[in-house]
């Protein structure tokens, strides 16, 4: 668990996959087995679009595998592939210099990201909350709070208990995500009054709060239409750090 004893005055809870990351959750498994990437890329958008559960999503994902992904496995991927949209890592260093508490929430593997921690390839978070399907023995260089994340639903469960534990008020929680697996999320900090930050944000979340009356507060990067092809190289030249600024007057409420 993340020290207790460890001050914080607000908490951003962030998903990862095409959120802070160009990269998606399954891209090490299609890297060491290049062959599964189209069945790979049609579970991602089943579950993303809320067409499937998060948990079907893993069973198909089990499926697929023909064995165990190893921490050498990981790591080739992570050596050749590992990406972060500029500023990501600033960002992240920023927060827990000002007592805010940088959660990475999201569907990726809790594996891939002790392997990112190990490698030193971001700043460790406090807390961790990621899906357990691909997973390593501990290592000092986990963050100290690793919850687990079995339905997309989960995200939203386990930003509350977090802001439970450190008693961050509503007015100081941050949700940012980007897809439609993002929606459960956003509808659970809509009813905590949290601010709702989309980021790169695709149709099938815009459609997901549309319809649910959901407010965006704050859109950051590209937004897109139904239908439209991701621009990665447009999404690149988004810096987070320009998330300093807004994210200092919503704090400052």
């Amino acid at each position: 668990m993340a020290r207790q004893s460890q001050a914080f005055k607000a908490i951003i809870s962030s998903d990862w996959s095409e959120c802070l990351s160009p990269s998606g959750p399954f891209d090490f498994i299609a890297f060491n087995h290049p062959h599964l990437e189209p069945e790979l890329s049609q579970v991602f958008r089943q579950y993303t679009g809320n067409a499937i559960t998060l948990g079907e999503a893993g069973q198909k994902i089990r499926s697929l595998l023909p064995g165990p992904v190893t921490e050498a496995m990981m790591d080739a991927y992570l050596d050749r592939s590992f990406a972060a949209y500029p500023g990501v890592a600033e960002l992240i260093e920023w927060c827990l210099s000002h007592g805010i508490l940088f959660m990475i929430n999201t569907t990726a593997m809790i594996g891939y990201f002790q392997r990112v921690f190990a490698k030193g390839l971001l700043p460790r978070v406090p807390v961790l909350s990621a899906n357990p399907l691909v997973r390593y023995a501990a290592s000092g260089t986990d963050p100290g709070d690793v919850r687990e994340l079995n339905e997309t639903r989960d995200k939203g469960k386990n930003t509350a208990a977090v802001v439970q534990q450190f008693g961050i008020p509503a007015g100081r929680i941050v949700v940012m995500g980007d897809s439609g697996g993002d929606g459960p999320h956003f509808e659970w900090a809509a009813q905590a009054g949290a601010f709702i930050i989309g980021s790169m944000t695709k149709h099938s979340l815009s459609s997901y709060c549309r319809d649910r009356g959901i407010p965006i507060r704050l859109r950051f990067g590209v937004s897109y239409g139904e239908g439209e092809e991701r621009d990665l190289e447009k999404e690149k030249r988004f810096d987070f750090m320009d998330l300093v600024e807004p994210l200092q007057a919503i704090l400052k409420r």
